[in-house]
């Protein structure tokens, strides 16, 4: 696959529809030629300690920031007939869907590719797990700010042009 965006979402708490920054990668001809990031106004608007954790982003950091549907509609024309990857697509598929029901936005069928299930084939037991940053490493990405969702769908991008 040569020509795909790979998307990372983080979420403020348990609700996959709390998506409080997204990361776009856009790969044509297996280049990286555009990316995108944004905070995101999370809804609901509260973080729990275990995302907080993960991410480092709270509430100030998002209190000001635009909702999912201004962000989307910067991300759209990017992704546009292209499909998306991400690694444990479930989870950022999951998100994406959640919060188009949410705002009540008309979902595009998109087409998702998992960069874990990818990985689980290619590596099989030669890695001692299957995470975004063992992969990475494994594909020869350096993934320094695990959990940013920008730097995280640059490696998800990485492992992608390798494996898929």
């Amino acid at each position: 696959m040569t020509d795909f965006a790979a998307i990372d979402f983080e979420t403020a708490n348990e609700q996959p529809c709390s998506v409080c920054s997204v990361g776009v990668v856009i790969v044509r001809g297996g280049e990286v030629v555009d990316k995108f990031y944004s905070l995101i106004h999370p809804e609901p608007a509260y973080y729990q300690w275990f995302c907080q954790r993960v991410h480092g982003l709270s509430v100030e950091d998002t209190e000001d920031a635009p909702v999912f549907p201004e962000v989307w509609a910067k991300i759209a024309p990017l992704v546009e007939g292209l499909p998306l990857v991400a690694h444990n697509a479930r989870f950022d598929e999951g998100c994406l869907k959640a919060v188009h029901r949410v705002y009540r936005m008309d979902y595009p069928d998109y087409v998702f590719y998992d960069t874990l299930a990818a990985s689980r084939r290619h590596y099989g037991r030669r890695l001692p797990n299957h995470q975004l940053q063992t992969v990475a490493a494994a594909c020869g990405y350096d993934l320094t700010r695990h959990h940013h969702a920008l730097a995280d769908a640059e490696a998800c991008a990485a492992i992608a042009v390798k494996l898929l």
